[in-house]
């Protein structure tokens, strides 16, 4: 049984859903299910219950779930400490979404040495590979119940306020919520995280939702949408290319302001001294720019979200 089988497997206990999961290892869909066959082999159990609609765990899958996360945290956790002697120890493997500090070497210097990784990937795939010990770290949004579920510590960096982007000439005036417009994809491999965030925040403020397939939750495609829509739409945290085309501008937004959580992630029982100083500097460094506070007047941030009652005490 190889560790990558079993990252294999926890990804498609998760996702229940072999396509997505393909999506989130960046391989391709045979060659998952080849490499689950080829577990199931070895085990002697069938691991899932297949058919052409649904992915369901046997009572064999679901026995292993939580061993196969806890031995690919031990295996992450075994490679630092084996990296680590007889010298210096290796640089930090940080993953992050759309959002980085800046200079965050000097930001980070002499706490420890960082490597930012080279796959920009939504926020859930990042959580998960801090999960099962692909990366150390990971700058992403999580749910509460994601935290817990992927064993791991998230630290509140930064509660970023969300603006709308509108036909018209960028303004300081606020929208109200209820008067945005927030698109929903439907490809949930890639837009899981946004999508609650988008579900709720209608909700909660009587906004209005339209359902995209074509990834027009950033880049030129969202601009392309709100022309379409011909009024002022959410904008996600996902950095946009450049700045908006002629003809369309941005506002904040009140009543509620919603506000996206930047979590600081690492494995809830990782005690290396590296990844303690890390997550300290960039601590302080945020409480320095108060990228954790929250604005004033009122603001809203999901049910789900872990940071709650620390933004509250901001």
């Amino acid at each position: 049984m190889e560790l990558r089988q079993l990252r294999y497997f926890v990804a498609v206990a998760r996702e229940l859903h072999f396509g997505r999961a393909a999506e989130r290892l960046h391989i391709s869909g045979p060659a998952l299910s080849q490499q689950i066959i080829a577990l199931e082999r070895e085990l002697g159990v069938p691991l899932f219950i297949r058919d052409r609609r649904t992915v369901e765990l046997t009572a064999a899958g679901r026995s292993l779930q939580e061993d196969a996360r806890q031995l690919l945290a031990l295996a992450g956790s075994a490679m630092q400490r084996a990296r680590s002697q007889g010298g210096e120890s290796s640089p930090l493997r940080i993953g992050y979404v759309s959002w980085l500090p800046e200079n965050l070497d000097a930001v980070l210097t002499p706490a420890a040495s960082l490597h930012v990784d080279d796959w920009v990937l939504p926020s859930h795939t990042q959580a998960d590979r801090v999960s099962d010990g692909s990366l150390d770290l990971a700058l992403a949004w999580v749910t509460a119940e994601g935290v817990t579920d992927r064993a791991l510590s998230a630290h509140l960096l930064r509660a970023e306020p969300l603006h709308a982007v509108h036909p018209g000439v960028s303004s300081f005036e606020p929208l109200r919520a209820a008067e945005v417009t927030v698109l929903v994809d439907d490809d949930e491999s890639a837009w899981s995280s946004w999508n609650l965030f988008a579900e709720q925040f209608v909700a909660a403020t009587g906004a209005r939702r339209v359902t995209v397939s074509d990834g027009g939750i950033a880049g030129q495609a969202f601009y392309r949408h709100v022309r379409r829509i011909g009024s002022p739409v959410l904008a996600s945290p996902k950095r946009h290319a450049g700045s908006a085309p002629p003809g369309l501008g941005r506002r904040p937004i009140a009543a509620p302001t919603p506000l996206w959580t930047w979590s600081l992630l690492h494995r809830a029982d990782d005690d290396r001294p590296d990844v303690h100083r890390v997550v300290e500097a960039l601590r302080a460094f945020g409480v320095s720019r108060r990228w954790p506070r929250a604005p004033s007047g009122d603001w809203w941030v999901p049910e789900v979200d872990p940071h709650r009652e620390t933004i509250s005490a901001a």
